[in-house]
């Protein structure tokens, strides 16, 4: 029985601490969360903010050691309404003092080849690896769409895209009226990378 309120007591302790975000060295990383996807999904997207408490810039250079490959990418959208992911093959810099926030037609953690669909309250852990700060293990829950974060919900960036090959560059979609970073546009064959 002692040892049962004690491991209670251990998992309520680390739920409160990643309540209240997940540091390491000078980053603090807060709000890790994915949208639900599409049944043939093949492709999900991880939304985050990190926040560098210290005096030095760091680096987001890559994400490792998850259940699916992951890569890191910007939505952009043109003049003309044509959205291109763009992968940050270089890294994502953490400016000293700053908050860097991964949001829905912005910056994101794609997640390639999922196996399954992602589904509310699942939770898929991937490893973000910064320069300087080393890496850290980041637990990405899903959410439902609807009302879901300040009302990101709607299209997250890349879910449900079918087999894109590594999706950087979109810029040969067409139109894409409607949707507010691709999502559900299965089977768009390879768009190489536009970084």
């Amino acid at each position: 029985m002692r040892r049962l309120f004690v491991c209670g007591l251990a998992i309520f302790a680390a739920a409160g601490a990643w309540a209240g975000g997940l540091s390491v060295g000078d980053l603090m990383i807060k709000q890790p969360f994915a949208y639900e996807t599409p049944t043939r999904a093949k492709t999900a997207a991880g939304y985050l903010q990190i926040t560098n408490t210290g005096d030095t810039d760091d680096v987001l250079t890559g994400v490792s050691d998850g259940p699916s490959p992951a890569m890191l990418h910007r939505t952009e959208t043109d003049a003309n309404g044509v959205t291109r992911m763009l992968h940050q093959s270089e890294g994502i810099p953490i400016p000293a003092g700053e908050t860097v926030i991964f949001e829905p037609g912005g910056l994101h953690v794609m997640f390639m080849g999922i196996a399954a669909p992602f589904k509310p309250q699942d939770t898929h852990t991937y490893t973000l690896v910064f320069r300087d700060a080393g890496p850290v293990e980041v637990p990405f829950v899903v959410e439902a769409r609807a009302g879901a974060h300040g009302g990101h919900g709607g299209h997250s960036d890349h879910a449900g895209h079918g087999d894109h090959g590594d999706h950087a560059g979109h810029g040969d979609h067409g139109d894409h009226g409607g949707h507010d970073d691709h999502e559900g546009h299965g089977g768009h064959g390879n768009h190489d990378s536009g970084s």
